[in-house]
């Protein structure tokens, strides 16, 4: 589907020939005899019925054809005939049948070397090249218009011809576009044509939105915005609202973009089912898609689609009415029904559409599913590794007491023993026996452990790696009993489980706990030392 342009059509002024009524008009047709009169009535009837009966505008044009024929200058008359028949089928946009009317008047105004209609044939043709995007053809022609009204000085006409040339470059060469609209603008400034001007304003706006310069770009549509309430023409409001919202979706900024497209519907509700709507629908498509609202991006692809189909029905309703006057009736009948045929395969296609619409959200819906599930398991996981890391380190913190405890029970045994035989040769009178006791008292001494504690901090650094070395970087001063005080605390030891593993007394450790806290510089009481230590550990690692 090509892009429909602004482009303005500079028509022959036959429109502007009367204001009354379409039925006055057919009865003053009966009633007039003058060919030249009944031609140029045909015309004007077709034109008032072009928007509600079709076929009933074709048979006025071919009523004109019959009656031209019997005119003083058939030739000429037929040519402004094919122009308003082009007319007709360009408002359709059915083009390629506006184009053959087009160049069949054309070649007559040419055969009569008449100049003024060459020029708005030659715009007419310009048209029609650049909404096919024949580019070359375009240019060519609207150069040729260029020339004649620059001659003419007819400023309103060369700022209409500079913003359509500007606009065949838009797409292609930014700055070529650039050049024409700047150009078109600095005549208006003359003009003082707030619907010129706004054309221009928008159409600026939107090179700069192609260059990516934001800042001209924001300039040229505030410009056009502010001259909008000036205008009278809603399908130019339609056109700026719905170039800001595009430019607010190439941006990202979806909320405008959406915003400013409803706004332009909202001019734009005489064409609803014209090419100005159907894009509108798109921008609103796409920019519903980028918010993942899927339910409204559906909905606008619907009603996108929807007109698409009506605009492609409406053209081989024309194309019927083109083949009409070519063949009988019969060749109109078969087309009919393969138009029919066409219409049902679309309706099949929308169906299909909706149903990978509705797949697609189905599979997105089980993705997200199978994500949280899989993120789920994934923190559950975490979750077990962590409480199996715990009991791990309770399980070698118990190892590592039951150890330090067994070894201090075997230490007071031998102790008490070593006291109790010490007494008993003293109350010994036999130098024999003093002896034998003496060699026991030295076994006993020699397999006492005087390091236990220098053992358990080995065994303590293994399960719990550079807590001591963290201890004697951030408090120096601790000394060797306050560092194994400091041990059963990070175990979460209770005071009276410390007296049972030391042999010292409650208030000996309650006091050695105060000193602690005195250095490690605890004022709250409400720390307990045991977490602080612990949170000490942890900052370390």
């Amino acid at each position: 589907m090509i892009r429909v342009l602004p482009i303005f059509l500079l028509f022959t002024s036959f429109f502007l020939h009367s204001q009354s009524s379409t039925k006055e008009l057919i009865d003053s047709l009966n009633a007039i005899d003058d060919h030249e009169k009944k031609v140029n009535l045909c015309r004007i009837i077709a034109t008032q019925l072009q928007s509600t009966d079709w076929n009933r505008a074709i048979k006025y044009i071919e009523l004109a054809e019959s009656e031209a024929k019997k005119t003083a200058k058939p030739a000429e008359t037929l040519a402004g005939i094919y122009t308003t028949a082009g007319d007709l089928y360009y408002s359709k946009d059915v083009l390629d049948v506006a184009l053959q009317y087009y160049l069949k008047s054309y070649d007559i105004y040419k055969e009569k070397n008449n100049v003024q209609e060459i020029a708005n044939t030659e715009n007419n043709l310009a048209i029609v090249y650049a909404k096919s995007n024949n580019q070359e053809k375009a240019l060519k022609f609207f150069s040729h218009v260029y020339k004649y009204q620059k001659a003419k000085k007819d400023s309103a006409k060369l700022v209409k011809i500079l913003n359509n040339i500007g606009t065949i470059y838009l797409d292609k060469n930014a700055d070529s576009s650039l050049h024409y609209y700047q150009k078109a603008h600095l005549i208006t400034t003359k003009l003082k044509d707030n619907t010129l001007t706004v054309y221009i304003y928008t159409n600026l706006a939107r090179t700069y939105t192609l260059k990516k310069d934001q800042k001209n770009t924001k300039f040229y549509f505030e410009k056009a915005f502010s001259l909008l309430d000036s205008i009278t023409d809603n399908s130019l409001k339609s056109f700026v609202y719905e170039s800001f919202s595009e430019y607010n979706l190439k941006d990202r900024r979806f909320e405008n973009s959406i915003e400013n497209a409803k706004k332009a519907l909202g001019y734009n509700k005489e064409k609803a089912f014209g090419f100005s709507s159907m894009r509108l629908n798109k921008i609103l498509y796409e920019a519903y898609l980028g918010k993942e609202d899927y339910k409204n991006a559906v909905h606008y692809f619907q009603k996108y689609n929807q007109i698409s189909d009506s605009i492609d029905i409406e053209q081989k309703a024309v194309n019927l009415e083109r083949i009409r006057l070519e063949q009988d009736y019969k060749v109109r009948s078969q087309i009919r029904s393969l138009v029919e045929e066409k219409t049902r395969f679309k309706y099949y296609v929308v169906g299909l559409i909706l149903v990978v619409g509705i797949l697609t959200l189905i599979l997105l819906l089980i993705r997200y599913r199978n994500r949280n599930i899989k993120n789920q398991l994934e923190k559950e996981k975490l979750k077990a590794k962590q409480q199996e890391l715990k009991q791990s380190l309770e399980a070698k913190n118990m190892v590592l007491i039951g150890k330090a405890m067994s070894e201090i029970h075997r230490t007071d045994n031998i102790n008490e023993i070593l006291t109790d035989l010490k007494k008993i040769k003293l109350q010994t009178a036999s130098k024999e026996m003093q002896n034998a006791i003496d060699i026991v008292l030295k076994r006993l001494e020699k397999d006492l452990n005087t390091d236990i504690w220098k053992e358990f901090e080995m065994s303590f650094e293994q399960v719990h790696k550079s807590f001591f070395d963290k201890l004697a970087v951030d408090y120096p001063s601790l000394t060797p009993k306050d560092r194994r005080l400091c041990a059963l605390l990070y175990l979460d030891l209770t005071t009276k489980e410390i007296c049972q593993i030391t042999g010292q007394s409650y208030k000996s450790i309650e006091s050695a706990r105060a000193r602690l806290r005195k250095k490690f510089d605890i004022t709250n009481e409400k720390v307990n030392l045991s977490t602080y230590l612990t949170t000490l550990k942890h900052n370390e690692s």
